[in-house]
């Protein structure tokens, strides 16, 4: 989680950068909309597993807040770890204490206050040098990570639990393409990551190939220095998993397990090698 130099010499493997700086307005604007939207009722249903829509939108706050007083304000006064506590048990016990204390908030209260809070990081955000040092990105295996990383990690969650809330009132994904697109993007910049104890030959290459208009295809090329997303394409890969793009983020936010979405997936050459890949994760976990 230390700030370093941004200089890493592993930088290039996670391939090009991405600039989610675009996108973060809109993202608030329809996160705000969906908020002003639900039912009394809506608040109460559950999001994810231990957590109501209420829940999940003020844990959404508490990232806001987290970001500004870090990296905005400078505040340094923030919860520490305890002894022995790994990074997922930290997170995990932070985020339970905010959303523990939020709950004698009022959904109302609680959705100015996001509107409020999240328009500011939003201008965070925007005004942002993609390519300062920032936070690690523990499932991409970057500490220090460049920003463009760490803040299109952040929209990717935000997106995602603007999905969870939508689906826990009995909507869909939202169709939008233009999102989806970065967030699968950002997502498999942690395929070299999850790939970081399969052996395979100098040159070996697995690709994620997801359909539709918000998809694409990532390859991972292995190297003496791991796998990587920067080496050029070398001819046909030792194995190709095809998915679909809805599978694609709930497979790496572990909204389905990797058998349901090897359940889906269409599968070229090397089917352990594809399997490997099928256990990519996008999240702290």
């Amino acid at each position: 989680m230390s700030l370093q130099s941004a200089e890493t010499p592993d930088r290039s493997r996670l391939g090009p950068p991405i600039d989610a700086r675009p996108l973060f307005a809109p993202e608030q604007a329809a996160l705000t909309a969906t908020l002003r939207g639900l039912a009394p009722a809506d608040w109460g249903r559950e999001a994810v597993p231990g957590w109501s829509v209420r829940d999940l939108a003020a844990h959404i706050l508490g990232d806001f807040y987290g970001r500004l007083a870090r990296d905005r304000d400078g505040h340094e006064e923030g919860p520490a770890f305890a002894p022995g506590e790994t990074l997922e048990r930290f997170i995990h016990r932070i985020n339970q204490e905010w959303v523990d204390a939020y709950r004698r908030v009022s959904p109302a209260a609680l959705t100015d206050t996001l509107d409020l809070i999240g328009r500011q990081a939003v201008r965070f955000y925007e005004e942002a040098d993609p390519e300062a040092p920032s936070l690690g990105v523990s499932w991409a295996g970057a500490d220090p990570s460049p920003m463009w990383l760490d803040s299109a990690r952040d929209f990717t969650e935000y997106w995602t639990h603007r999905q969870q809330i939508r689906h826990a009132v009995g909507q869909g994904t939202d169709p939008d393409q233009r999102p989806l697109s970065t967030v699968l993007d950002t997502f498999m910049r942690a395929l070299p990551h999850t790939l970081r104890e399969v052996g395979a030959p100098l040159g070996t290459q697995i690709r994620v190939q997801v359909t539709g208009a918000a998809g694409g295809a990532w390859t991972a090329t292995a190297t003496g220095a791991g796998w990587s997303l920067a080496e050029p394409d070398a001819g046909a890969p030792a194995a190709v998993l095809h998915l679909d793009a809805e599978t694609a983020w709930r497979l790496c936010t572990r909204g389905i397990r990797p058998d349901e979405a090897w359940e889906r997936a269409q599968v070229e050459g090397d089917r352990e090698l594809a399997r490997a890949a099928c256990r990519i994760v996008s999240i702290i976990y």
